[in-house]
């Protein structure tokens, strides 16, 4: 007996170190031995910064130099390993070793031995002291739209060529020496004005002054005509300072296909075709993203009653707006999608129609490829004997791209708790409840994938098919008429899945019918949907139809 348990022991522990062989790849020199570490050490000097920093630091590792290595990260980019920092001091060195989670690689160890260009990065936090009671250290945008490799006062070393040989220790040290310059304003033009000003509700929600902006287009003969109040277009989209539309008077380059669009609205726009109307888009990052979503939430804070206090009055007072529900146009495609039909579904009153495009999840039992209320795992498919990888991007042929597992672990590099500035990250944090330590609440476990139920419930509340659904008694007589929604049946992101859901509940509707546009383009992918002279085309045709009788629909139309 006591020879079988011997034998017995004997075989386990033979199993368990073949197992723990087969799972950890462990650098060997020629010798044998295990290796002894690569460590970078990212550290900036008291001439460049003389406080102290709290913030991530990251090491960035590349084959190439053709473009800065800050600029080659991604989700299917370069390696990068990021590490949070408290205080850092000028001249002390932040380590980034073998322990730190990167991506795509998970640890400095998993390197090949060879030659490679690396650079440091610094990303700079700031304190929040919230009026909810909680102090957070996020990075303050500034006016760069949560672009961390962008971010004016954020530091970075010079990119160095470097031998690394995974059988060695090293140090590798990185000094961060060069700060980003202040974002340059775009001046004013006869066409676009720009507007900046603080939120005096945002402000005092986060304890740090918050802004909010616009950039306006002007149509032709605006100024020639003074008495003329013209319907208004608030497109919404991602932070950007160019013109709404891509609105560009210049000329562009041979190759230059999207200038090449821009210039071809401004030939419209100038044209005696175009309807003349005013366009905007807003700026109003936040701490979490380039983007509030112009809704209320309990982390991202009063954004909606931001933006319809203070931003839209702002605007319309300033200029020559009709301020009335039938000639405000909404219009916006993937993030600025999700708005444009938000902002009509929860202000039905206050918006005459919106032109939807490509928007992110709109029902949540398709969160992309997920059913956030009812599926075990953000990560995985689960099956009885095996687990399969849920795609996250594909192309419009079907091939995938990256899969879920590749985006979030990208985006906890970049940040944790939710403070990468990139797309899940600022959804969780819109939908999600506080947690205890004043961060979102996580509704998945980032490690494993695991989804918690709890949290998913709370996420109802920005369903917007839900919402519909549950309120189309009272809300559909508001709405009629007044949503149009598109999308390419190959979104790139599985998006159109969530507007078919929509789709079957808004084309059975009574008392009323939607009596609104739900189109599909036929293997198109993200963001397809009406622009430049078809879509104002259509705003007008809607402007002059559901305009309220005796109001004046001609005279902005010279």
């Amino acid at each position: 007996m006591r020879v079988r348990q011997g034998f017995s022991l004997f075989l386990k522990c033979v199993v368990s170190v073949l197992i723990i062989t087969t799972l950890t790849v462990v650098p060997q020199e020629p010798g044998g031995q295990k290796h002894p570490g690569l460590k970078f050490e990212i550290s900036f000097s008291p001439e460049t910064r003389p406080e102290p920093i709290t913030g991530r630091v990251y090491a960035i590792v590349s084959r190439n130099k053709e473009r800065e290595l800050r600029f080659q990260t991604g989700y299917t980019g370069v390696p990068i390993w990021g590490k949070n920092v408290y205080a850092l001091k000028p001249g002390q060195g932040a380590v980034i070793d073998e322990q730190v989670f990167g991506y795509p690689l998970e640890s400095t160890r998993e390197i090949p031995p060879g030659e490679y260009y690396v650079q440091g990065f610094i990303n700079i936090y700031t304190e929040f002291k919230r009026s909810d009671g909680h102090t957070l250290w996020m990075h303050n945008d500034q006016w760069e739209g949560q672009r961390w490799n962008l971010s004016p006062g954020n530091l970075y070393s010079d990119v160095k060529k470097v031998t690394i040989y995974a059988s060695k220790a090293q140090i590798i040290q990185l000094n961060c020496t060069n700060i980003i310059p202040p974002v340059r304003i775009p001046p004013d033009t006869q066409w676009v004005k720009r507007i900046k000003f603080q939120s005096k509700i945002l402000t005092e929600f986060w304890g740090q002054p918050i802004y909010l902006g616009a950039t306006v287009l002007l149509p032709k003969g605006y100024d020639a005509h003074p008495d003329i109040y013209y319907p208004v277009n608030y497109a919404q989209g991602h932070f950007s300072l160019r013109a709404p539309h891509g609105f560009r008077e210049e000329k562009p380059g041979k190759d230059d296909r999207r200038g090449q669009r821009g210039y071809d609205f401004f030939k419209y726009w100038t044209s005696d075709e175009c309807p003349r109307m005013i366009a905007v888009t807003w700026q109003h990052p936040c701490p979490y993203y380039d983007d509030s979503y112009a809704v209320n939430t309990p982390n991202v804070g009063p954004y909606g009653d931001a933006i319809m206090q203070e931003l839209i009055p702002h605007i319309e007072e300033q200029f020559r707006v009709i301020d009335k529900p039938y000639a405000r146009m909404l219009s916006g495609g993937s993030t600025g999608g999700w708005e444009s039909l938000a902002l009509q579904v929860f202000h039905p009153d206050f918006f005459g129609g919106t032109w939807t495009g490509c928007p992110d999840p709109i029902d949540f039992r398709r969160f992309q490829l997920q059913n956030i209320y009812e599926d075990e795992n953000m990560y995985y498919r689960i099956h009885e004997w095996m687990k399969v990888d849920i795609p996250e991007t594909r192309s419009t042929d079907g091939d995938v791209l990256f899969t879920m597992r590749n985006r979030l672990h990208y985006e906890q590099v970049i940040g944790d708790k939710n403070r990468s500035g990139l797309q899940w990250a600022i959804w969780e944090a819109l939908y999600t409840p506080v947690g205890e330590d004043g961060y979102p609440k996580p509704l998945w476990n980032w490690r494993s994938g695991k989804i918690d139920h709890e949290v998913a419930e709370h996420w109802k509340k920005y369903d917007l098919s839900l919402y519909i659904r549950e309120n189309w008694s009272w809300l559909g007589p508001k709405l009629k008429g007044k949503l149009h929604i598109y999308t390419g049946d190959m979104d790139n992101a599985y998006l159109n899945l969530g507007v078919v859901l929509l789709e079957k509940f808004l084309k059975n509707t009574k008392n009323p019918h939607y009596d609104g546009v739900v189109k599909y383009g036929d293997g198109k992918g993200h963001c397809w949907m009406p622009s430049g002279a078809e879509l104002f085309r259509l705003f007008a045709e809607h402007i002059t139809g559901y305009a309220p009788e005796g109001e004046d629909t001609s005279s902005w139309k010279y």
